[in-house]
């Protein structure tokens, strides 16, 4: 467990998308995101979480997230699209964190509401249970990270228009 203190998990959620006439796979960003998502990348970069290694969901709003998050970030580091993360739960997440070796030293996964909002409160109150410094979860969600599935999926009205930071969680993934 040791060799593994010092990695980091990165999360992120999809910016805004539009609601086409298309299957939800292929949602685009909607011009909100397409101007948000390279914000993303300058604050991910700004605030020392630069990944080493980024596993994005196959959906085409979170493949767009990161093609123009990445411009903020400075660097290029690999990146692995997954159908898995694709409508994933917070649950699911940690499994495919856990049956993969990941060489990364921080690890970004670009992905959907509500997994990743899930897996920031489940790791938060794991944290807290052990005794760490995390914020309560009500705390994240005064910060505007939800703790329930919105009414509609991916409903981005649920979010309030502010930056979100979370507290920070080591992740003993491979």
């Amino acid at each position: 467990m040791a060799e593994h203190a010092d990695r980091k998990l990165v999360l992120l959620r999809h910016a805004k998308s539009a609601w086409n006439d298309v299957p939800d796979h292929e949602r685009p960003l909607a011009q909100r995101g397409r101007r948000d998502a390279p914000a993303m990348g300058r604050w991910l970069r700004a605030a020392n979480h630069v990944p080493d290694q980024v596993l994005c969901s196959s959906a085409r709003r979170a493949r767009e997230t990161w093609q123009l998050s990445k411009a903020g970030l400075g660097s290029e580091p690999p990146v692995h699209f997954d159908n898995r993360v694709y409508q994933a739960s917070a649950a699911q997440l940690l499994e495919l964190l856990s049956e993969a070796t990941w060489p990364a030293k921080a690890l970004l996964i670009v992905g959907h509401d509500p997994g990743i909002p899930e897996l920031a409160v489940m790791l938060a109150e794991t944290a807290r249970a052990a005794g760490g410094d995390a914020q309560r979860p009500e705390q994240l969600v005064a910060a505007g990270v939800p703790r329930q599935r919105p009414a509609r999926h991916d409903d981005d009205r649920q979010v309030p228009d502010r930056d979100i930071q979370l507290p920070e969680h080591r992740l003993s993934f491979r």
